[in-house]
């Protein structure tokens, strides 16, 4: 059986490992901490506008596992918040060992305190081909083919240059070592996203404060609503902060007037960062405290510092046998977002294996359409500060002017039939 190794255990690696398993490959996942999903075990928020969509047609064309796993999980559904419509606010703490136990049952050889530091590669004529990779404890790791979901944050260093510092926030570098682009020790150069004052790199948008120092009547609203607005003395607003964010789609005017919690399982709160003293100073925090990052009263980790240049079919360029997911593979923001181009991702690799011809997802589907229009983006000095989402900004703007964004599932899954991919990411063929 052809193996294919999967770098990196976020969202969008467990869903190119589980893509690239039910296509028949074997499969081993490569993490660098213990935890897998990464950022998505401080995020939470799935299905909101045109995520929706975009959750629908995944489980259209057979990717339903991870979307049945975040809808089980989810504490709040239908949830609406400034500039948001029927979110879904997954519990952060329940859902990583629920994955972990699907990848398992798959069979899939999960690998945690794995960090890949280098790799070995041969140039064909068509470019280079990737042999094997080394590992930080000086293992090799022989494949067939490589999925890199990496990420774009860390090396602490990069915190440090390009923001407040180490947050330490739930990647850890200083416990388990700091991220390394695949893609560039292959050769390549990697690109790197900048913010509208053309520094680069954008800071993690959200937080997560512990829910038992706050207020019970700020707990008792989030625990019955799933949302608490609370606003800010004129002091405390800071609307420079919004230019910071990764997520552009929460750098709306409400998001600096007030103090927006979700209810994740802790609170989550919609600033990349907020001084804790003052927090303190707002009535309901007074004895608040974070959870992640553990500085967020000074910081956040820093994003968009490692991005891949790639193909529609999630291949790197001059690589014939990477591909890449989630944040490596685009100026990409969310959890459905990462499953969605690592599930191609993990698809194509296992299309690879067996020598079929590479597949890109039609841009009649909201999916395919984000793939290929944050690429074309990165070619331009202003795409380069743009972030690319389903759940808003510029791309979930561009969903709606085409007709793309719809909450009929009806509707969605006929899309996917007209296309003739229903059930695609079911087919086994390795």
């Amino acid at each position: 059986m052809y193996k294919a190794v999967v770098i990196g255990g976020g969202w969008s690696g467990c869903a190119a490992a589980l893509a690239a398993k039910k296509a028949g490959a074997d499969v081993v996942l490569l993490e660098k901490t213990d935890l897998l999903l990464g950022l998505g075990n401080v995020g939470g928020i799935m299905r909101n506008n045109g995520r929706f969509t975009a959750a629908e047609e995944n489980i259209a064309l057979g990717a339903d596992e991870l979307f049945n796993i975040t809808d089980k999980c989810s504490r709040h559904i239908n949830v609406d918040f400034p500039g948001h419509k029927h979110a879904s606010l997954y519990d952060v703490i329940m859902v990583e060992p629920e994955v972990r136990r699907l990848l398992v049952e798959k069979g899939i050889d999960i690998r945690l305190m794995a960090r890949a530091v280098d790799c070995t590669y041969v140039k064909t004529g068509a470019g280079k081909h990737i042999e094997s990779l080394t590992l930080a404890d000086g293992s090799i790791i022989e494949g067939d083919v490589f999925i890199e979901c990496t990420g774009s944050t860390g090396p602490m260093g990069n915190c440090l240059a390009y923001g407040n510092g180490c947050s330490m926030c739930v990647l850890r570098c200083p416990a388990f070592g700091p991220r390394v682009s695949i893609t560039k020790k292959a050769g390549n150069d990697d690109i790197m996203g900048k913010r509208a004052d053309g520094a680069f790199g954008a800071f993690s948008g959200s937080g997560k404060l512990i829910k038992e120092s706050l207020s019970e009547e700020i707990r008792q609203i989030l625990n019955e609503k799933g949302v608490a607005v609370i606003p800010l003395p004129k002091e405390e607003i800071k609307e420079e902060k919004l230019g910071l964010k990764v997520c552009q789609q929460y750098a709306l005017p409400e998001f600096a007037e007030n103090i927006i919690l979700l209810d994740t399982g802790y609170a989550k709160i919609m600033t990349p960062f907020f001084p804790l003293d003052r927090l303190r100073t707002i009535p309901g925090f007074e004895n608040a405290r974070y959870a992640d990052p553990y500085a967020g009263g000074k910081g956040n980790s820093i994003r968009y510092l490692s991005v891949a240049e790639r193909d529609d079919f999630m291949r790197a360029k001059d690589i014939d046998n990477l591909l890449v997911g989630g944040e490596k593979s685009g100026l990409f923001v969310g959890h459905t977002e990462a499953i969605s181009t690592g599930t191609l991702a993990g698809y194509n690799a296992a299309r690879y294996l067996k020598g079929l011809p590479q597949t890109a997802l039609p841009r009649t589907l909201a999916i395919g359409d984000i793939i290929g229009f944050a690429r074309e983006r990165l070619d331009t000095e202003e795409g380069l500060m743009s972030r690319y989402t389903f759940a808003g900004a510029e791309y979930f703007s561009r969903m709606k002017e085409t007709g793309l964004y719809s909450i009929d599932t009806y509707e969605i899954e006929n899309r996917v039939r007209r296309e003739g991919l229903f059930g695609m990411y079911k087919q086994k063929f390795c």
